[in-house]
């Protein structure tokens, strides 16, 4: 079997990022190469973390451009040129275009960090997405894998891990819990199973063979 190419599409810090990277080392991802890092932010660490592991890395702004199609444009160019196979969103704060989505129709992954259909959708991204889990008072929340649709959060599920919520926990706090315990889990093993050919969508769900 081939190996999987990646194109992962961040716009900040790459923590998503180097989880891949450490655990494509470390071979927990199997069967799986890292083709392209790209960014819509010139200014993300995330380009940095690429350089320093010897992986392509790209970013281009949408100041650069006349207009939004023509950055949209662009950005599919790039992805095409890497002959990536599967694209990751890891912290990716870019609109995602309808051509980029159905060109990679159920080839695009993304990782939200609840347990989606909760504190998701529109305006729920970031440190937000903690703060609204506080200001509600839940006492479980987590991440989640899914494969990217036209809408916002709404795709197949993939993987979801749970994670406990502490009493007097501030919006880093659970932050940093929800990446090191499940972020940082289930993106690569997603990745992983992917790869192996053991994911499958059949009516909007997700299989995963044994």
């Amino acid at each position: 079997m081939s190996k999987l190419k990646i194109a992962v599409l961040v716009s900040g810090g790459g923590t998503n990022l180097q989880a891949i990277i450490d655990k494509i080392a470390s071979g927990e991802i199997t069967n799986t190469e890292i083709a392209l890092v790209f960014s819509n932010n010139r200014k993300a660490y995330a380009l940095e973390r690429a350089k320093m592991a010897g992986i392509p890395a790209k970013a281009l702004s949408p100041k650069q451009f006349e207009n939004r199609e023509a950055f949209n444009d662009a950005v599919l160019e790039v992805i095409e040129e890497s002959k990536a196979d599967l694209i990751v969103l890891a912290g990716c704060l870019m609109y995602i275009p309808p051509k980029l989505i159905e060109k990679y129709h159920n080839r695009i992954i993304n990782i939200h960090p609840a347990l989606i259909p909760s504190f998701c959708g529109t305006g729920y991204y970031g440190l937000g997405v903690h703060e609204a889990v506080l200001a509600r008072g839940v006492k479980v929340t987590g991440a989640t894998v899914h494969f990217v649709d036209g809408g916002t959060d709404t795709g197949p599920i993939i993987l979801q891990k749970a994670v406990e919520v502490h009493q007097g926990d501030t919006p880093k706090e659970l932050q940093l819990r929800v990446m090191q315990e499940a972020e940082w889990v289930i993106l690569p093993k997603a990745i992983d199973l992917i790869a192996n050919g053991k994911v499958s969508v059949e009516d909007g769900h997700v299989n995963i063979a044994e």
